[in-house]
């Protein structure tokens, strides 16, 4: 259903715009500057609440009936699945380490840049990854059924920063995104 790969597609650009948000506060961090802690949090939080718990565990269910289809993509879609584990992973280290910040725990700086260049690097590979390798296969072989199965394959939840009613959840994020609206981004 090619809805749900726009809507994957949008999604993957959605974090790919919070992952240049948080780019430029470690940016920020490395250059000796002040990054927004709190907003950093809210980027990983977001990430990993709404990629972990509702966009990944879709894309799994597809890609597991991908590679039962296409068995040519099998290599490719063991590494997304891995990378969805490393993701949830790295996420949760990096909102530890910003949550010991936050709290004025003793954090040693480069903990916290190592926690945040290792989410960045293997968030924006995967996107890229999907994107490139998987989409495209996804929107020629998957049927109305599949697209039934992966739809069961985690609760329907509205986006709660870019769907259509906030919740209130991120507010500092959507602060940065009304901002980043207001400017023609």
């Amino acid at each position: 259903m090619t809805s749900q790969i726009a809507q994957w597609h949008d999604e993957h650009g959605n974090f790919s715009l919070l992952l240049s948000f948080l780019e430029d506060q470690v940016a920020r961090f490395r250059d000796g500057e002040s990054p927004d802690y709190h907003l950093m949090l809210e980027i990983a939080s977001y990430l990993r609440e709404f990629g972990d718990s509702f966009h990944h565990p879709r894309e799994d269910a597809a890609f597991t009936i991908l590679a039962a289809q296409d068995p040519r993509l099998r290599l490719a879609i063991n590494r997304l699945h891995q990378d969805h584990r490393v993701l949830a992973a790295a996420g949760e280290e990096l909102v530890a380490r910003l949550n010991q910040v936050i709290s004025q725990t003793y954090v040693r700086r480069a903990s916290v840049e190592a926690a945040a260049a290792l989410y960045l690097a293997y968030y924006r590979h995967h996107l890229a990854a999907e994107e490139r390798q998987i989409l495209p296969h996804a929107r020629l072989l998957l049927t109305a059924q599949d697209w039934e199965v992966v739809a069961r394959a985690a609760p329907s939840c509205p986006d709660p920063l870019f769907g259509n009613t906030s919740t209130g959840i991120y507010p500092r994020l959507a602060g940065m995104m009304a901002a980043y609206a207001a400017a023609g981004g």
